[in-house]
């Protein structure tokens, strides 16, 4: 008996429309996830770079019904200028007290307790932000 030799068929016909089209997602899908991971890397280096102000609440203490003391520490190029701001809150989560700290150019640090005053009595404060001029 003779032996017959068995061909696949895709090597007969070719590749069949769905692995064209299965090859042509992964394509696409490759491309995309490249460019997302491009974005991501592109947003995050940026968001390091651009800071030039960046700042830290270390502590608060409400030292009476109207008023909390917190401990602001500021890091930042020694050629900026610019404002933090920040916030204190009563036990409903209202906001009773706002101030924003002023710095000048020259330091790279600042370490600073300032005074928030408050309409009624916080029982929180937080640092919303650091902006530079």
């Amino acid at each position: 008996m003779a032996a017959v030799r068995e061909e696949p068929l895709r090597s007969r016909y070719g590749r069949s429309a769905d692995q064209r089209a299965d090859r042509g997602l992964k394509v696409v899908g490759a491309v995309l996830g490249v460019a997302l991971i491009g974005l991501i890397g592109w947003f995050g280096y940026h968001y390091v770079v651009d800071r030039s102000v960046s700042g830290e609440l270390i502590k608060f203490k409400r030292v009476s019904a109207t008023e909390v003391e917190a401990h602001l520490e500021v890091r930042k190029d020694r050629d900026a200028t610019g404002s933090c701001t920040l916030r204190s809150l009563a036990e409903s989560g209202a906001e009773v007290g706002r101030l924003d700290v002023r710095f000048g150019a020259g330091e790279t640090r600042i370490d600073r307790v300032v005074t928030v005053r408050t309409t009624s009595s916080a029982t929180s404060t937080e640092l919303l932000g650091c902006t530079s001029d």
